[in-house]
């Protein structure tokens, strides 16, 4: 059984593989998400480069894109052989493009489907089949219509759901408006756990530090945490020891670094330029003197034709390594 105490959310265009194993670096217990896949892109697209992932990488959830019952159960087979450890439905994503497709938000209004579309995946993998949708949508946004969409999609066999504490306005908002202007109401998921105490709720939506995330254990089963760990990385290597019991150090910034660059030197064997790679790590030294030469390092020179692993290590130069053995007389 997955512990989804602490998990990082499916964030486009951000969480693909090689960010995953960065993470992966910082934290061994936190729950991973890919980036929301598309039924039609995991039906007829190259499977190999949108579904395969390091062993590293795992416990890991795909998180998929569409509303037709018959091709997420396609999916879900897939998911299963590929090697998954969950598979996501998103009702949760506002965006124009997703709309057109007949899923991720606009979603939320026809509970009955995404019920039909949990059930038609459980019946192919034994994976759990979960759900991340918003507390709701345009002027569907009572508690009582939310808690009719939980009931119903629960009915359907979906026990786990994150809940990302905004509504969304599908017309009007951009995405990245959708995450930032309306209200985080985090009381609203907080009841949806009282009321369905049978289920596992995460919340979702707005946390950048640990101690928010231990504030709202208190009253929820789980927390999602968005571009604060994509942002602000670091702030994922005391999750292992603060949440989940685990007695080994957590590493320092230039550990992960240096356990990092046999994964990009790999990579770069592969053909995949460094700046793919790079890319996910420019947050990593946030607040730490040598910083900003850090990331403009990174930022200039990884972009640059035939760019390899010294980079990297000209970056690391910029910023100065911590005396761990005075740290640990202090």
């Amino acid at each position: 059984m997955l512990n989804r105490l602490i998990a990082v959310a499916p964030m486009l265009d951000w969480t693909d593989r090689h960010c995953r194993y960065f993470l992966r670096l910082l934290t061994r217990h936190t729950l991973l998400y890919t980036e929301m896949l598309t039924t039609a892109a995991a039906l007829r697209g190259d499977r190999e480069y949108l579904l395969a992932h390091d062993p590293a990488e795992h416990p890991l959830a795909l998180q998929l894109g569409g509303s037709d019952p018959t091709e997420l159960a396609q999916c879900a087979r897939i998911a299963t052989d590929w090697g998954y450890d969950e598979i996501n439905l998103n009702v949760g994503c506002p965006s124009d493009r997703v709309q057109s497709g007949r899923f991720g938000a606009c979603l939320m209004a026809e509970p009955d489907r995404v019920a039909e579309c949990v059930a038609a995946m459980r019946t192919v993998t034994k994976l759990p089949v979960t759900v991340k949708t918003r507390i709701g949508i345009d002027e569907r946004d009572s508690y009582e219509d939310l808690a009719d969409f939980i009931r119903q999609v629960a009915a359907g066999g979906c026990t786990v759901f994150i809940v990302h504490a905004r509504k969304a306005w599908l017309h009007g908002l951009s995405p990245k408006e959708n995450r930032e202007i309306p209200p985080l109401r985090y009381e609203i998921v907080h009841q949806l756990k009282r009321d369905f105490p049978q289920l596992t709720i995460i919340l979702n939506g707005g946390l950048v530090n640990l101690n928010q995330v231990a504030e709202q254990l208190s009253q929820v089963d789980g927390v999602m945490i968005g571009r604060a760990a994509y942002e602000n990385p670091y702030l994922l290597a005391e999750v292992d020891s603060r949440f989940f019991g685990s007695s080994t150090p957590p590493p320092s910034r230039h550990q992960v670094v240096r356990s990092f660059l046999p994964y990009i030197a790999a990579r770069l064997q592969e053909g995949i330029p460094l700046h793919c790679m790079t890319r996910h790590i420019l947050g990593l030294f946030q607040g730490i003197p040598g910083a900003r030469a850090w990331r403009r390092t990174l930022s200039v020179r990884a972009c640059q034709r035939d760019a390899g692993i010294a980079v990297v290590e000209e970056a690391l130069a910029c910023v100065a390594e911590p005396d761990r053995t005075l740290t640990l007389l202090q």
